[in-house]
């Protein structure tokens, strides 16, 4: 089932314990890590851009069929994979630090 961006919303929060983030540098946050939404391929390369600059734990939430498109965005990103149901498609590193 395909769920639209209120729709991940409202999985997250019910299924992961999300919240929403505070600072707004990401759309939800959880026990795992910073999560932002991208319930379409199209919206998938911002979602990338974006929380490609979070600290810590950062994930990608998308919808199960979207995984071949978002697969090549998540390369060298560090991010991981989730579904809205709590699925780990990829699971996320911490990036390293800078020297």
């Amino acid at each position: 089932m395909r769920l639209d961006h209120d729709g991940m919303r409202a999985a997250a929060e019910a299924n992961l314990g999300a919240t929403a983030d505070e600072s707004g540098a990401t759309d939800l946050v959880f026990d795992k890590g910073s999560m932002v939404l991208a319930a379409a391929p199209e919206d998938m390369k911002a979602a990338f851009k974006r929380v490609k600059k979070v600290d810590g734990y950062r994930w990608v939430m998308i919808n199960e069929a979207d995984l071949f498109a978002a697969n090549t965005l998540s390369l060298g990103s560090k991010a991981g994979l989730i579904t809205p149901d709590g699925k780990v498609l990829k699971a996320a590193n911490l990036p390293r630090r800078s020297v």
